[in-house]
């Protein structure tokens, strides 16, 4: 069995690339007079929470990493590097990343982290770099053991977590439209993604995938961006800040402040560990589940039509 394997860091590598295309993004946005837009102090955000992230990741990726060798001691199979295992290792990597980033939405402690994603109201590609500082501690590193324990180094595994990375970067972004039909069918597109980053009702909690859109076709999570419901980004309930801190962590400190309020049971208080964003132990606030329910009675005629089911 390998233990030493090394993949270059794709993402490091992307940098440049990923420089280059905002600076384009935004002439294109300057010249054309369209295709989104940029606010000076939410793209400094964005580009903090990116820094933050890398930073987080060399001072805390040794945890994933210890668990991942972890793993490779124990599991008898190796399959070795062969181009075919590496394609099947990102398509596989891809199907995790779904159930991640749908977890992400519907378990409020991982929720917590991924939040700050969906904090910004304006949609460019600079919002692609506004990661999680706090991954680690919703321990979703376990969704990638199944791989490993099949034989996936885990070097390769993260080789293709960073591709994956890489490929949503540019979907984060107003000016491109919809593409020809076979790519919007079986991939996920700026188009898709888009309806992902809504807070209008239809399209809360949808559109989960990371390269593959075929993932939420089969799971019953698509919804498509409809020109009649123009999507508005942010957060249900908008932060209205720019500080970085309270961006990263806001989710956090108002999970544990629910947590422990007094005169909950223990259920109650797990209950808002692990149960979606907005579920209240009085009925106070609202689910996504309970938001739509709220719009189709207001809004009957929307009932049967994408995200409306």
């Amino acid at each position: 069995m390998t233990d030493m394997m090394t993949y270059p860091d794709v993402v490091n590598l992307a940098v440049p690339f990923f420089i280059a295309a905002i600076l384009i993004e935004l002439t294109w946005i300057a010249v054309k007079g369209r295709g989104g837009r940029y606010e000076t102090r939410d793209a400094v955000t964005s580009l903090v929470m990116g820094a933050g992230s890398v930073a987080s990741g060399i001072l805390l990726g040794f945890i994933a990493w210890g668990f991942f060798m972890v793993l490779w001691q124990i599991t008898p199979l190796d399959l070795g590097t062969s181009w075919w295992v590496v394609l099947l290792c990102f398509v596989l990597d891809d199907l995790r990343y779904y159930w991640v980033h749908r977890f992400g939405h519907r378990i409020r402690w991982v929720w917590a982290s991924h939040v700050n994603h969906h904090s910004s109201q304006h949609y460019n590609l600079t919002t692609a770099l506004r990661q999680t500082w706090s991954g680690t501690f919703t321990f979703m590193m376990v969704m990638r053991a199944p791989l490993i324990l099949l034989g996936f180094h885990p070097a390769m595994v993260l080789f293709a977590g960073g591709l994956n990375l890489i490929y949503q970067f540019w979907i984060h972004t107003e000016a491109i439209g919809k593409l020809p039909r076979w790519v919007e069918a079986v991939m996920n597109t700026p188009s898709h993604h888009r309806a992902h980053h809504g807070r209008n009702p239809r399209y809360l909690d949808c559109n989960y995938a990371g390269v593959f859109i075929i993932w939420d076709r089969m799971f019953g999570t698509f919804v498509p961006e409809i020109e009649s419901d123009k999507v508005d980004y942010g957060l249900v309930h908008n932060l209205g800040t720019f500080n970085p801190l309270r961006v990263a962590f806001h989710e956090w400190i108002g999970m544990l402040r629910d947590m422990t309020q007094p005169g909950l049971t223990l259920r109650e208080r797990v209950k808002y560990a692990v149960l979606p964003p907005g579920y209240s132990h009085d009925g106070s606030r609202q689910t996504s589940e309970q938001i739509k329910e709220d719009h189709l009675r207001a809004n009957p005629k929307d009932r049967g039509t994408p995200g409306f089911s």
